[in-house]
């Protein structure tokens, strides 16, 4: 199984539009991140987890020609806005499947509210196949499973997602003891570290390195990264020999 990172910014992407801050003036393309996305591929599968409004740019550069589905983690912009740049896939395979909350489908309906249309529906618009994703209720992909994993992003509760020994988090703050138990014997752990200082709805670097350290996978790797944290090379640097940042383009293979 092969995950590429399409994007590992958080929600304004680094640089950010007007700030001269020196990481967004980094010349290093490790600094440069879209918005935080991975697509997750084995033999002929092809799975993208969230859709956010670089999708397009992220689709043309790691050469996707085929998606078998989204995965939504919840419904926030930078996670969600690039549903409409579907439509290519749409046109060659038909409705893509979308896996989300019950909750993430209803404000996907409210925003999109042409992709769902069913009535005198604009032909050039996308289709999707809704199916609603339920906590401990693990659901096919391909021929393998995916396990949603239930976090809590602030007040707002979000879908991180294991398949085989690889597993997905991302806008985590706290998450139970019972979902952590579904994070054991991991090859590969991928969480988000927002920044050093405490942030009220994001893991900061601390809060992943404890939560990493708890886990104890093999290896894990840091996303949703903003500009603060700071330089790619330099955090890199004082991190376990274990943890890793990752960014924008980057393909490991489990």
């Amino acid at each position: 199984m092969k995950v590429y990172f399409l994007g590992t910014g958080t929600s304004q992407g680094i640089p950010i539009i007007g700030v001269d801050h020196p990481v967004c003036k980094s010349t290093d393309a490790k600094d440069k991140r879209l918005r935080v996305a991975i697509w997750i591929t084995w033999n002929e599968h092809s799975y993208v987890i969230d859709c956010g409004p670089d999708f397009r740019q992220q689709m043309l550069s790691c050469g996707c020609r085929h998606l078998d589905a989204i995965l939504f983690t919840h419904e926030h912009a930078d996670h969600t806005a690039g549903l409409d740049d579907i439509r290519p896939y749409n046109f060659r395979q038909g409705e893509i499947p979308v896996y989300a909350h019950q909750r993430v489908i209803d404000n996907l309906k409210r925003r999109f509210e042409y992709v769902f249309e069913t009535v005198n529906k604009y032909p050039g618009a996308p289709s999707v196949k809704t199916i609603e994703v339920i906590n401990n209720e693990p659901f096919a992909v391909g021929d393998k499973m995916a396990i949603p994993v239930n976090v809590m992003h602030g007040d707002l509760q979000v879908f991180g997602y294991r398949i085989d020994d690889f597993a997905y988090l991302t806008d985590v703050k706290t998450i139970e003891e019972a979902e952590i138990k579904k994070l054991k014997n991991l090859k590969v752990l991928v969480v988000n570290a927002l920044r050093v200082e405490p942030h009220d709805t994001h893991f900061n670097l601390q809060e992943a390195l404890d939560f990493i350290n708890l886990v104890q996978p093999e290896i894990a790797y840091l996303t949703h990264i903003s500009h603060v944290l700071g330089f790619h090379e330099e955090v890199q640097k004082q991190l376990p020999k274990n943890v890793f940042l990752a960014y924008d383009n980057l393909e490991i293979t489990i």
